[in-house]
């Protein structure tokens, strides 16, 4: 049975079912390749605005490709780009990664531009996702600060020292782990090494506080192998790899083939 909300509502729903979802990333901003990785078996797509190719316009066209699958779409904002969030959720965006939440300010800001009042200022407008949910605009205002998912990336020890209080801010539904930019940060500039001790020690923490409030975990991953290790730790939401690298995997996988 359809969730309550479509697509637009059913992130939340299905991260209420406690099974771990698997997003496919993409930053390559043709609205087909989106739609051609949520006609595989990824649980929902996410679209990058901050280091892949999106913006509000090719997003806005992509939106209902993903919904056509009955998936959720996800959008990675630029650093600080809180003003962007409620037009993204207009456009029936289910769920808002926001990158290098360092502090609870950067936390506060990131939650009321996703919220409606009380809990947050997000201004009225949701054309499309009405449209996408199905729901009059009254259930949608009564509902939405429930399904439209934030998830604040933690990726410097600043955010790590924070990570208790950003997880208690109201109208933060939980964290995104960017495992490159934290294995840089705790190496303090000396390296990148996403699945290195440091990181994965710091992964056992953040999971453990999120845990402790109650909330949702997410995390980027560059493998099948390390995502199904990152299933079995509880993670809530597993990004596999990203569509370049997709897409150059299945080429080169194809030659091989074809070469012998």
């Amino acid at each position: 049975m359809a969730e309550r909300g479509g697509a637009v509502a059913a992130l939340a729903a299905r991260f209420r079912e406690g099974k771990p979802l698997i997003t496919a990333w993409c930053g390559i901003p043709e609205p087909s390749v989106a739609g051609l990785l949520a006609a595989e078996a990824f649980d929902t797509v996410t679209l990058d605005m901050q280091h892949g190719a999106h913006d509000f316009d090719s997003i806005s066209r992509t939106v209902a490709l993903v919904a056509a699958r009955g998936k959720p779409t996800l959008a990675r904002v630029p650093v600080g780009g809180f003003s962007t969030v409620s037009r993204l959720l207009d456009a029936g965006i289910s769920g808002i990664i926001a990158p290098m939440v360092n502090t609870v300010e950067d936390a506060r800001r990131f939650a009321a531009m996703a919220k409606y009042p009380p809990l947050g200022e997000r201004s009225w407008g949701p054309g499309p996702a009405l449209m996408l949910s199905g729901l009059s605009p009254e259930t949608y205002l009564k509902e939405a600060n429930g399904f439209c998912q934030t998830l604040a990336m933690i990726e410097t020890r600043e955010a790590l020292a924070a990570l208790d209080d950003i997880l208690a801010v109201d109208g933060i539904d939980g964290i995104f782990i960017g495992p490159s930019d934290l294995s840089i940060a705790l190496s303090n500039g000396a390296g990148l090494d996403p699945d290195g001790a440091a990181v994965r020690d710091a992964l056992k923490h953040a999971m453990a506080r999120t845990r402790a409030a109650g909330k949702r975990i997410g995390i980027y991953s560059l493998s099948g192998p390390r995502t199904r290790e990152l299933i079995g730790q509880g993670f809530d939401l597993i990004a596999l790899s990203g569509d370049s690298a997709l897409l150059r995997a299945g080429a080169a996988a194809a030659l091989r083939e074809a070469r012998g």
